[in-house]
């Protein structure tokens, strides 16, 4: 198409009109003067409008000789010639006519235009379907290609990993299948010896997930290992909440989760394409637990907002301190903040009921109590923790029939632990219960007493906690300093033994491959034949440095708990103090118009501040204790996920 050309062409008794394309015009023009030796006029004009070359000629040509001779020049030029009527009254009919058929025509192009825009409207609905159906039949097809024929070429063979208790499933599936495609051959299921290790199915649901990915990210569990999923859910927001104990600030979390945990099957949730926003979303059940143990711990820790609350009547009389010494009550509303002194009598009344005292937050010495606290409370929360992983290891080496490690390996572990820094715990524990606040300046200091023990030693000047704790120190370093030998040779010598008297073992098939087959969930894999001494002895004594220092070092790790409580605490008084405190200054009516914007500036800082980043500094600190602290006590995560096949959930009709 182009933007043709009329041409006028001129003969002895009649003119011929029709349009060219113009790139031929001047080869038309010179052809027709050569053939009819000169004998017209021919003139070409642009159209105003642009028209399409229609496919066949809608007029004959009338004319002597050079009329014929022009009509099949024209024919060859494609060019399509209309007739010229000769009188006035024709050539207006012809016209009328021509703009008769130039109005049908739009009609029918509008209708056609309608009808393909209607089309394409359907098509437009029914598109996300038909993609969903060749997406699963693209899938499909993917998995039956990665299957071989039998020798008859009759059938499809497949070898696959099933969990054995979905071969039932299988099973029907394949009858099902077999029966309503009418073949000859029968599908059927036949489980297939191995010694290859099996992949890993751990089932969850969408509360269970978030945690489980928290694991995974560590590494997947071998096949049949302990899962650390099923713990983490309780002691992940737990410690978590240890670093960010404050009633108000986990309130506003457990809301946020509580939100999107009622509003889950929001389509405009699901669909978010932010991707911070999905990983918030995603881990939802996750930060609902956190929020409610941080309302827990803050309620310990007497915190809303960084303010203490007055849910009991306080267990210390400032009154009887201001009795007994010279102050006045006049000095006493001047100074609020006072030395909490429990030598004076009558003084401290008894522990308060549940958490830390109010009047503690008027003390000068508030920050002194805290430390303390705190410092001990992440040593016993950490050594319990360790602790409890190292037993998690007995059932990995009872399931995988392993006996020789709980007493190779379990049993100098758990020593060398509880001798060390389980001891460290019961001196906490008999300290806070033989000393009370009234004698507690006479109260000997733990830490001189732990380094005492080390160096076989006792300090004249540092009281003994009971009689006889000398030599029971010492007997609990020799304990744990005998451990760490039969740590590093235990293992490697019996392994040697064993070498030294081989015997066969044949793979013993519990699981089975699936058919149009697959490999079961459940396989046993011996262990390999040929066992290198060095190989063996260089990995325990690896492992026997990592665990014996690292007993030391995971335990200081856990100061991260009273680290970052203090700081969260800290950061939420300057917030307070710094912002909030400003806007309670002026009394007046000013004062509550200047209150809007300080609150404002207050609350989002807040969020900003101590939800957001300090809610990420302790969720990192406590993904942090568990990967390096707990899991590698007895997690070694080497396995691999069993990926089956299945359409996503987002794709289902």
């Amino acid at each position: 198409f182009g933007l043709p050309i009329p041409t006028l062409l001129s003969c002895l008794c009649s003119f011929v009109a029709g349009v060219i394309h113009p790139w031929r015009v001047t080869a038309f023009e010179r052809l027709l003067w050569r053939a009819c030796r000169g004998y017209l006029v021919a003139s070409f004009v642009e159209m105003p409008e642009p028209m399409e070359d229609p496919a066949t000629v809608r007029q004959r040509l009338v004319g002597g000789l050079i009329g014929q001779k022009i009509r099949k020049i024209s024919d060859c030029f494609h060019c399509q010639v209309y007739l010229y009527p000769e009188s006035e009254a024709s050539r207006t009919d012809t016209i009328t006519g021509l703009h008769g058929q130039i109005q049908e025509l739009s009609v029918t192009l509008e209708e056609t235009e309608k009808y393909l825009a209607e089309v394409l409207d359907k098509v437009a609905q029914a598109l996300p379907t038909w993609r969903v159906q060749v997406q699963k039949m693209k899938a499909i097809y993917l998995v039956l290609n990665q299957c071989s024929f039998d020798v008859t070429q009759k059938c499809l063979i497949a070898e696959v990993w099933c969990p054995v208790q979905d071969l039932t499933q299988v099973q029907d599936a394949l009858r099902q299948a077999s029966y309503q495609s009418g073949s000859s051959v029968e599908c059927f299921v036949q489980r297939v010896p191995t010694s290859e290790s099996p992949p890993t199915l751990i089932r969850t649901n969408k509360f269970t997930a978030g945690f489980q990915s928290i694991v995974d990210a560590y590494g997947v569990a071998s096949y049949q290992e302990v899962n650390p999923a099923p713990y983490a859910i309780i002691t992940f927001p737990f410690i978590f909440a240890i670093m960010f104990g404050d009633v108000g600030h986990g309130l506003l979390m457990f809301l946020f989760a509580l939100w999107m945990v009622l509003y889950e099957d929001s389509p405009r949730l699901r669909q978010g394409t932010n991707e911070i926003w999905l990983t918030f979303f995603e881990g939802r059940y996750l930060i609902l637990l956190m929020g409610a143990f941080s309302i827990y711990t803050g309620f310990i820790y007497n915190e809303c907002f960084s303010k203490a609350t007055a849910i009991f009547p306080s267990a210390w009389s400032v009154a009887t301190m201001a009795n007994h010494s010279s102050w006045s009550s006049e000095y006493l509303a001047a100074h609020p903040s006072l030395t909490l002194d429990p030598n004076v009598t009558g003084v401290f009344r008894g522990p308060y009921p549940f958490g830390i005292d109010p009047i503690w937050s008027l003390a000068t010495n508030h920050l002194n109590f805290l430390n303390s606290f705190k410092m001990k409370m992440s040593v016993v929360l950490g050594i319990v923790h360790m602790g409890f992983g190292v037993v998690l290891g007995v059932f990995n080496h009872v399931h995988f029939k392993q006996h020789h490690r709980l007493v190779l390996e379990f049993l100098p572990e758990i020593i060398f632990l509880l001798a060390l820094f389980g001891y460290l715990v019961f001196l906490i524990f008999y300290k806070w219960i033989k000393f009370s606040a009234a004698d507690s300046l006479v109260a000997p200091s733990i830490l001189i007493h732990f380094i005492d023990m080390f160096l076989f030693t006792s300090n004249a000047e540092n009281l003994p906690l009971y009689p006889g704790q000398v030599p029971v120190q010492t007997v609990l370093v020799l304990l744990a300093l005998a451990s760490v030998p039969v740590l590093l040779l235990g293992t490697p010598l019996y392994q040697w033994c064993r070498r030294r008297a081989p015997r066969m073992v044949r793979p013993r098939a519990m699981g089975g491959s699936v058919g149009i087959t697959g490999r079961s969930h459940r396989w046993c894999c011996p262990g390999a034949v040929h066992l290198d001494f060095a190989e063996i002895f260089m990995h325990q004594a690896i492992h026997t440095i990592e665990y014996c220092l690292g007993c030391v070092s995971n335990t200081a790790s856990y100061l991260r708990l009273w680290a970052l409580s203090l700081a969260h605490a800290q950061l939420s008084e300057v917030l307070w103090t710094m912002v909030m405190r400003n806007g309670f200054v002026g009394l007046s009516y000013v004062g509550g118009v200047v209150l809007v914007p300080v609150f404002a500036a207050f609350a989002v800082l807040t969020v900003a501040i101590l939800l957001v980043m300090e809610g990420l500094s302790a969720f990192l600190h406590a993904l942090r204790l568990h990967w390096v602290e707990f899991q590698n006590k007895f997690y070694v995560g080497a396995g691999y996920k069993l990926c089956p096949f299945a359409f996503a959930p987002d794709t289902w009709e």
